[in-house]
């Protein structure tokens, strides 16, 4: 792994069996971003802003009516002495007492208006109006009202969805300083997969390759790349991984655990790798790892039975990428388990959950090569050890 150096085994020690909750702390804070990027607006969907998005005018940023109907001043009835459209308002000055322009919702509202009379209130006459009286300021959405300029709209860390890219394009925002999304390698190690139609006798229909691309893009990363490698010999997984080198996360799974055929630990202590996560305390997807080797890019291990690798994935690549893009960890929703789950006595037990009222409750599938649960789960229940039955319990949500 010709950039890479022999090993200084550093803190690998202190970050072996990490807690749950803790390795996926670790993950976050040891991301270190790129520089950010300003990019049109149309091409900022997805992307994470990395500055705050403050209000650049007033929003409205005129008195606007709220109502089709009529402007008026004063009281009642009412001659109708002009009328105000969107973009083209009413320039005959101040409306004075008694007086009423026809008007459409989004119009500018002439000054001097008290409130405006929505249309099903209003009784024609001839060139004239009545109605209600009306409360003042009725149905009329003041200057900055909503928001003054400088204001904050969205903090940095915050993904550009659809109403945030229509509410900079209202202020007038043509770019958004924003984070690239982390570029991501997959490898997916194992002689026994095959990777189309029915497995034979001994082998195995490879799950991860079709789950990654789907899962990184969800977990916030672009997969740019995926290739299978043998378990032997290890330097074909050494070279698959240097050749990713100029991604920013590589992802392997398979080959974590400590196995004869389980060859990424040892590539790993070959190398000036900095461990941030050697094993998480957990079940499923304990022998999960994350590491940086100098010169190269984050190495996450994944297990190689499905659903581990998803729990693994949650854990630590999820993390790992919103630190990347400067998005925060965030705190996981809780909710109380309905029907109680055996838990560990030195480990988180992570199982597919449903809501059910209040709460949430087991729907089975949950073994380490079983991804049925997650499939019909809402959520990943994230049961410490030793809880007490009852007692909320963290969620890693499946669906939105």
């Amino acid at each position: 792994m010709g950039q890479w150096h022999m090993v200084m085994a550093g803190d690998r020690e202190t970050r072996r069996d990490v807690a749950w909750a803790t390795a996926r702390e670790y993950a976050h804070a040891a991301a270190e971003p790129g520089p950010p990027v300003r990019v049109a607006l149309g091409r900022a969907a997805g992307l994470v802003l990395a500055e705050d998005l403050v209000a650049s005018t007033p929003l409205p940023a005129f008195d606007t009516s709220a109502m089709d109907g009529f402007a008026v001043a004063g009281a009642g009835p009412w001659v109708i002495v002009g009328s105000a459209r969107p973009g083209r308002s009413w320039a005959a000055g101040r409306l004075e007492d008694g007086q009423a322009v026809e008007i459409s919702t989004g119009a500018v509202v002439p000054p001097g208006a008290r409130a405006v009379l929505p249309v099903e209130s209003a009784v024609p006459g001839d060139g004239e109006v009545a109605g209600p009286e009306l409360p003042s300021g009725k149905h009329i959405r003041y200057a900055g009202e909503d928001a003054s300029p400088g204001s904050l709209l969205a903090p940095a860390g915050t993904r550009a969805r659809p109403a945030l890219l229509g509410l900079a394009a209202s202020c007038g925002y043509d770019e958004l300083l924003v984070r690239r999304t982390p570029t991501v390698r997959g490898i997916v190690t194992g002689d026994e997969l095959v990777h189309d139609g029915r497995p034979g006798p001994g082998r195995v229909r490879d799950a991860l390759g079709p789950l990654l691309p789907s899962l990184v893009a969800e977990l916030g990363g672009r997969l740019d790349g995926l290739v299978h490698v043998p378990d032997r010999p290890d330097t074909v997984l050494g070279k698959a991984v240097e050749a990713a080198g100029d991604a920013e996360v590589v992802v392997v799974t398979g080959s974590t655990s400590v196995g004869t055929t389980d060859g990424l630990r040892r590539l790993l202590s070959e190398c000036d790798a900095r461990w941030i996560v050697d094993g998480v305390a957990c079940r499923p997807g304990h022998p999960q790892l994350l590491a940086r080797p100098r010169g190269g890019p984050y190495v996450v291990g994944l297990p190689g039975n499905p659903f581990a690798a998803l729990t693994a994935a949650y854990t630590l690549l999820g993390p790992l990428l919103a630190g990347l893009s400067r998005r925060p960890l965030g705190r996981l929703p809780q909710a109380p388990l309905i029907t109680p789950v055996a838990a560990a006595s030195d480990r988180t037990r992570i199982v597919p959950v449903v809501w059910d009222g209040p709460g949430v409750r087991p729907v089975g599938g949950d073994r380490p090569a079983f991804l049925n649960g997650a499939v019909l789960g809402d959520a990943l229940a994230a049961i410490p050890p030793g809880v007490e039955p009852g007692r909320p319990v963290p969620l890693v949500l499946l669906r939105d």
